[in-house]
């Protein structure tokens, strides 16, 4: 533990997969209330409706899980099974509380995730694709597990789309004919009550279907 209190300029600094693990094990236990809530945290929400209003369905893979929020939203909206990925142990734990997955696989997604092929017909993903998080390089890794016609539902830091290779990855999937029907609907990450440096801040919601 360190004395400083996680937050949001924390998560931005990260470099490496410990970096991430050490971070979310001192945030687990109180990420819903000491950013989510304070800070007006919409993304979650934002990217399970995109997902339902494009048509997905179960079993879902929840991708960078946290505490479960984004989950929550899609059980609330009727989706199911969903099962929960996450490289940090301690924010599954507080995930499964919410008794709204069917599983949880601990996993550093730029490794690769421990599931069979085509397993999910959905991938949802929020605040994942990040700067310090993860980039285009895990898009492997997620089509492999996805079934054929499988929808996908990423959101991505506006900020860092372009910088990091996304559209480079998105256009030659497309190319290639291994994704189909893409949009990218820009949303806000926070709400009204936000402040901060951040608090305009956008993403964009990569969604499209595994060919």
């Amino acid at each position: 533990m360190t004395d400083k209190t996680p937050d949001l300029r924390s998560a931005y600094a990260l470099k490496t997969p410990d970096d991430s693990r050490r971070l979310y094990a001192e945030w687990a236990g109180d990420y819903d209330d000491s950013f989510a809530a304070r800070a007006d945290y919409q993304l979650h929400i934002h990217t399970a409706r995109a997902f339902v209003a494009a048509g997905g369905q179960g079993p879902v893979l929840d991708v960078g899980a946290g505490t479960g929020l984004c989950g929550a939203v899609l059980a609330n909206l009727g989706v199911g099974p969903i099962d929960a990925t996450d490289i940090s142990a301690e924010m599954l734990a507080q995930a499964m509380r919410k008794d709204i997955y069917r599983d949880a696989i601990e996993a550093d997604i730029n490794h690769g995730i421990p599931a069979p092929r085509e397993s999910y017909s959905g991938i949802v993903s929020s605040g994942t694709f990040t700067h310090g998080h993860v980039g285009p390089e895990a898009i492997g890794a997620l089509l492999r597990i996805a079934r054929h016609g499988a929808q996908f539902a990423l959101s991505i830091n506006r900020r860092f789309y372009d910088s990091m290779g996304f559209t480079d990855l998105f256009g030659l999937l497309l190319k290639d004919g291994r994704i189909f029907h893409m949009s990218l609907p820009e949303v806000r990450i926070y709400g009204d009550m936000a402040t901060g440096e951040n608090k305009d801040d956008t993403a964009l919601i990569a969604l499209f279907e595994k060919a």
